[in-house]
């Protein structure tokens, strides 16, 4: 994640708040699953893969404290080489966030495991930027994406869609004093209203189709009615014998 204030940002009331919804939520998703490889691209100021049991564990981006230094949209690793890819926040900060869907499933094994976070628009967090002031801020600047597209998206890549969860039902209050005013709106939100929440997260496979056999056309074809005749009168003169 390379945009402008988003390490002000994180280390912010708001940014804490987030973030500590979200580090539970991965947490618990990826600690049972396995491989060899797992990559996280953007947001190196958190290492999301620390419950994770795969041996190697990369973080990868455009900026900061990250093991692989690369541009997202084109990534350094082999085809089918990643068991699990972890993307905080990376596809409503970049320009081309179908380019690094394709990336990623194309460094995805198949049935390699993927983990989305995004701040939803359809939330009060997605009402705050539609106010004229502050466009700029990070995190107002993004252009959010919401679950029906993302999966919309993630399907157009072979992939499906496991599971998901909303957070943070509070009001993007800057002080953290409103924001445990309202935290009686978590357990609310999660059972009356859970698609407002102000984040998400997907989880998702990578799906391979099987492959179809097709046949050459030759071996298709029946033989015609002379052939059958002629073999089936040799026949019967060679029995007649």
């Amino acid at each position: 994640m390379s945009i402008a204030g988003s390490d002000d940002w994180l280390n912010s009331p708001q940014g804490r708040y987030v973030m500590a919804w979200e580090q539970g939520k991965i947490d618990a998703v990826v600690a049972d699953l396995f491989g060899y490889n797992a990559l996280q691209l953007g947001l190196p100021q958190y290492d999301l893969l620390a419950h994770n049991r795969i041996p190697l564990r990369q973080v990868a981006g455009e900026s900061g404290a990250v093991d692989v230094l690369c541009d997202l949209h084109e990534l350094p690793f082999a085809a089918n080489s990643i068991d699990l890819v972890v993307m905080p926040h990376v596809l409503e900060f970049h320009d081309d966030p179908h380019q690094i869907l394709r990336e990623v499933e194309r460094v995805l094994i198949p049935e390699g495991q993927l983990v989305i976070t995004g701040f939803n628009p359809l939330s009060l967090w997605g009402l705050r930027r539609r106010l004229p002031k502050d466009r700029d801020e990070f995190p107002i600047c993004g252009d959010y994406i919401s679950v029906l597209r993302l999966k919309d998206w993630l399907q157009l890549l072979s992939f499906e869609v496991e599971r998901g969860n909303f957070g943070c039902y509070a009001p993007p209050c800057r002080h953290e004093r409103w924001l445990k005013r309202w935290h009686f709106m978590e357990a609310a939100g999660d059972r009356w209203w859970s698609f407002a929440g102000g984040v998400y997260l997907l989880r998702a496979v990578k799906r391979v189709r099987g492959m179809r056999l097709i046949l050459p056309p030759w071996s298709q074809k029946k033989l015609a009615p002379k052939a059958l005749t002629a073999i089936t009168n040799k026949e019967s003169e060679q029995s007649g014998q």
